[in-house]
């Protein structure tokens, strides 16, 4: 067997994987009591920083709330069907991008002068932050999932607001909210069709 065909079987993850990250996986709205640990958390993180980013620009960061005071701030700040989700979720994480990601780069990618080029820059600078933070916070729920907790990102908020309450004083943006915890699986909504490979893919050759 030629050694790519080897490596690839090998690393290929089991079918239960596969569920668990992807095929099994549902948003969740509705959950279970059963608390989310600090060291969960950190968990997520340690996994998700090795997504992949531009230069590793690493420009996401995550506001975990947590206490019932912290989540009542942000459901002040999301659309009126998911001020439930957040109240009632363990954790909703803030997906945050710092605009001021660059003063990072002697540091991510020290073997050139990222830094003077993204500062040099405005759009690239925003570009980047909001496209990898993004790319990033696809890695939190995969991460999230792959440590057995269930994820329900959401969209539906004010980012001013979120930015105000919770990032003042910092460059740092909000991208996305995603609840986190133990879902109450009896709750779960059927699944919504998806695209096919023909209608959402091209082969171009």
């Amino acid at each position: 067997m030629p050694f790519e065909t080897l490596k690839m079987k090998v690393a290929m993850l089991n079918q239960e994987a596969l569920d668990t990250l992807f095929t099994k996986a549902h948003t969740n709205t509705v959950w279970t009591d059963k608390p989310v640990t600090n060291g969960q958390l950190r968990e997520i993180y340690e996994l998700m920083k090795w997504a992949p980013t531009s230069m590793n620009s690493q420009p996401a960061r995550i506001a975990f709330i947590k206490s019932p005071e912290a989540k009542a701030k942000l459901a002040a700040c999301v659309s009126g069907g998911n001020v439930q989700k957040v109240l009632t979720a363990p954790i909703t994480a803030i997906i945050g991008m710092d605009m001021a990601f660059p003063r990072k780069m002697p540091q991510l990618f020290p073997h050139m002068d990222a830094q003077s080029l993204f500062n040099a820059d405005e759009k690239l600078t925003a570009d980047t932050a909001f496209r990898n933070s993004s790319l990033q916070g696809a890695y939190f729920i995969m991460a999230a999932r792959a440590i057995g907790l269930d994820c329900g990102p959401m969209s539906g908020f004010d980012a001013a607001k979120v930015n105000e309450a919770f990032f003042v004083g910092t460059k740092v943006q909000a991208n996305f909210i995603c609840s986190i915890g133990y879902g109450d699986h009896e709750k779960i909504k059927p699944r919504l069709p998806r695209l096919t490979f023909e209608a959402a893919c091209a082969i171009v050759l």
